[in-house]
């Protein structure tokens, strides 16, 4: 009996799929289809290709030394503790 409404629940399942649209007849993809929460997802997943930088990047081989030396002695650096719920003293 179990097996019975097994079938009957898998076949209602995938005869359900093809009401699935994109809000295309055609099923093709449309960006307008979307919720604003999704659209803000994917605008957020984007890394600008052309990145303008106001400086030239830099790195010490000493800093990056010293960091090693510590994390092998076990000395190292707590970071500082940042709570988001803070404001700026002004």
């Amino acid at each position: 009996m179990n097996t019975e409404r097994l079938v009957i629940a898998l076949g209602a399942g995938l005869l359900l799929t093809g009401c699935a649209t994109y809000g295309n007849l055609d099923g093709a993809y449309d960006p307008e289809a979307f919720g604003e929460a999704n659209r803000q997802t994917y605008a957020a997943m984007v890394v600008d290709p052309e990145p303008v930088y106001t400086e030239d990047a830099t790195a010490s081989g000493e800093k990056a030394a010293a960091a090693v030396e510590r994390y092998r002695k076990d000395q190292v650096k707590q970071p500082e503790r940042v709570s988001t719920s803070e404001t700026p003293e002004g």
